[in-house]
């Protein structure tokens, strides 16, 4: 199984001041395959300017560059989001323990009437059962779930996780 790095963001005092470059620079990393040169080229900075920002950010945990796919494009898979109300008011960490399960991509703390907000991956041989039976039953303090099972999606895409 291929473990994810985990990245521990620099604390607010550390963390690199997102100006306007850096800002150009990561839209004009959305479409993924351009190159240092390019960016630089539109920006009209240098290539190596336009690195050492990149490598910045990464390393501080403010951007992280990955493949995504569209989970509608991959027969058998599906994105779920499922509120979770809980019986414990500490959000902050039963919201991490609840990224670390299987085929959580992300995890909000929000207001309203659900404590947390999942988006859920699932794939064929790991479907909804299986995520509640084998993971969320992991999970002290859930008093309730509600399940959102997405029909169509706009603009989604996620790290393959699964």
């Amino acid at each position: 199984m291929k473990m994810k790095k985990k990245i521990k963001a620099a604390p607010n005092a550390l963390r690199l001041k997102m100006d306007e470059t850096n800002l150009s620079i990561v839209k004009l990393l959305r479409r993924g395959r351009k190159s240092f040169k390019e960016i630089a080229a539109e920006l009209s900075l240098s290539e190596n300017t336009v690195r050492a920002r990149v490598n910045r950010l990464v390393d501080q945990g403010i951007l992280e560059i990955t493949g995504l796919v569209d989970p509608q494009a991959l027969s058998g898979h599906r994105i779920v989001i499922v509120g979770v109300k809980l019986q414990t008011m500490d959000l902050i960490n039963k919201g991490e323990e609840f990224s670390r399960l299987r085929g959580v991509v992300s995890v909000s703390v929000v207001t309203g009437r659900y404590d947390l907000i999942l988006s859920v991956f699932l794939k064929e041989g790991f479907g909804l059962l299986e995520f509640y039976t084998e993971e969320v039953a992991r999970i002290k303090d859930v008093q309730s779930v509600e399940t959102f099972v997405v029909y169509k999606a706009y603009n989604l895409k996620v790290p393959y996780i699964l």
